[in-house]
């Protein structure tokens, strides 16, 4: 399939803009399906790193959705012809907290369309802009690479790279997953997220030739943050910077991790499917108290 490229440019610049409030209940759902110990969240709380996914959710009608669950595209978004799309990654600064009963409001732009050949194919990447503001200003700017495919990544058999898996066993901060469809179901429902790659296990397997359930992105980039949070309680994120390299599947138990690195203040974090080999990169600064 063609792409036509400087048609799907002319999305660069559009813009939308929308409010809500930063609420509770998504909260302590949040907390109970990271199995978290935290207190329910009151008004004047802040707002946990990650969990500003939980809001400005996208209320498509039912009519509008496509055979994949998502919402027909050419609204915000570009209508990239490709039916497979995942998050590549994204930068995101937390300049200060949201708060529980804050409202809120988040104006989003596409940035940038571009394409590259990837190993299965043609690959389109779409560069969203986010900047999330609460009543003293903005709070947070995320920059959200997408990604769309037209066919699924070849299986690899590569064994991961021993910088990773081999400092795994080892690493001060780690912490085992087990991906069950419970779990994927419950954070599709938190973030209102039809896509059914990671719920329909027919459609993930036979429509889009993947070998199970796909773990969402901004589940592992949550779970990365929330074990930077177990390990270091007193700590405030700052800097959140992370980078998928291939789907994780619920074919068994997978692993977060994370260390120091050498630099003050800073800190590497990683996620290995349920073979080991990596799936997802970060790297984090922080503040202490």
């Amino acid at each position: 399939m063609g792409i036509d490229i400087d048609h799907l440019r002319q999305w660069i610049g559009r813009s939308e803009d929308v409010s809500d409030v930063a609420t509770a209940a998504p909260l302590a759902c949040l907390a109970a399906t990271l199995d978290r110990d935290d207190p329910a969240p009151q008004n004047g709380d802040a707002v946990p790193p990650g969990a500003h996914w939980l809001y400005f959710l996208e209320p498509a009608r039912q009519s509008d959705l496509d055979a994949n669950g998502h919402a027909k595209k050419g609204g915000f978004l570009p209508p990239v012809p490709f039916e497979r799309r995942m998050w590549a990654g994204g930068r995101i600064k937390f300049l200060k907290p949201l708060r529980v009963g804050d409202a809120i409001t988040k104006h989003s732009e596409v940035v940038d369309v571009t394409t590259k050949d990837g190993k299965s194919g043609p690959l389109v990447f779409v560069l969203v802009r986010h900047e999330i503001s609460g009543p003293d200003g903005s709070a947070i700017i995320e920059e959200h690479d997408i990604v769309y495919r037209g066919e699924a990544p070849s299986p690899t058999a590569k064994a991961p790279p021993p910088s990773l898996a081999d400092k795994s066993a080892d690493a001060p901060w780690r912490r085992v997953i087990d991906p069950d469809p419970v779990l994927l179901f419950r954070y599709s429902a938190l973030i209102f997220n039809g896509h059914r790659i990671h719920y329909d296990r027919d459609y993930v397997t036979r429509q889009e030739g993947y070998p199970g359930l796909i773990v969402h992105g901004p589940l592992i980039a949550t779970l990365l943050m929330d074990l930077f949070r177990r390990e270091n309680p007193d700590a405030r994120l700052t800097r959140f910077d992370y980078r998928a390299k291939a789907p994780v599947f619920d074919l068994g138990p997978f692993t977060v991790a994370g260390e120091p690195s050498g630099e003050a203040n800073k800190a590497s974090l990683w996620a290995l499917d349920h073979e080991g080999r990596p799936a997802m990169t970060a790297e984090a600064e922080f503040v202490a108290a």
